[in-house]
């Protein structure tokens, strides 16, 4: 009787002390998250998102088409669009023929296109041209992923929002704030955890931002980095193959 009881108590102070491991390392994290965040602050004070647009339904097609594209080249091909489609209705009504010759060149035309269209038809249907300020209403609109609704969310609303492109997630695994994780929507979930929410959607275009100039994905020039001495990458020779994420 005596034997299972110390076992219980074994389990118990185990399983105790997994908890306070677990703790200590979240904790860990959201220490070098927050040196992370205010060594780019000073670095990149006036962030912004890369991608230029005057309407939040123009943002909205801009990050449609930027998959799988630069953001270089969504913006050479969006005034193109605008001037002959220059509102919501116009766009809804537009032939998917039409609004595809046009975007062509950013890829998946043919798929990106008929969102577009589907997309702006149904924000003049039932929004009146206005773009819904709640992310499930977002994540409904053909073509609008948790990227591309975080992005609205953040951008345009000025909520909380965590944006995992492909900056985001190669930087936080290299930096050591996720382990080995590349699914977005992973990363995001582990993201809220350690960003302070006032921070997040800021935070996401400064990696953006140091993800082009320093932290690229075939040669991150550590040398010049100002995260250096706290990042994993810097003190690992290219770890858990992420050297071209």
């Amino acid at each position: 009787m005596r034997q299972g009881t110390e076992k219980k108590t074994e389990k118990k102070t185990e399983k105790k002390k997994g908890k306070c491991g677990a703790e200590a390392a979240l904790n860990a994290r959201r220490a070098l998250t927050k040196e992370v965040i205010e060594r780019l602050k000073a670095l990149y004070p006036d962030t912004k998102c890369t991608l230029n647009y005057r309407d939040a339904w123009q943002l909205l097609i801009s990050v449609r088409l930027a998959a799988q594209c630069t953001d270089f080249r969504v913006d050479q091909v969006t005034p193109r669009l605008y001037e002959r489609f220059p509102t919501v209705r116009a766009l809804a009504e537009a032939p998917v023929g039409a609004i595809e010759e046009i975007v062509r060149p950013c890829g998946l035309g043919n798929s990106k296109a008929r969102d577009i269209q589907k997309c702006m038809h149904i924000l003049h249907e039932e929004y009146r041209d206005e773009v819904p300020r709640d992310f499930k209403a977002l994540l409904a609109l053909p073509g609008v992923g948790r990227k591309s609704a975080n992005l609205i969310m953040g951008d345009i609303f000025g909520e909380p929002a965590i944006v995992t492109d492909t900056h985001c997630i190669r930087l936080v695994n290299r930096i050591g704030l996720v382990d080995q994780v590349k699914e977005p929507a992973k990363v995001e979930k582990l993201l809220w955890d350690l960003v302070p929410p006032e921070e997040s959607n800021q935070f996401c275009h400064r990696l953006v931002d140091h993800g082009r100039a320093v932290c690229t994905a075939r040669k991150p020039d550590c040398g010049r980095c100002v995260l250096n001495d706290l990042c994993r990458y810097a003190k690992e020779e290219r770890p858990f193959g992420l050297g071209e994420m």
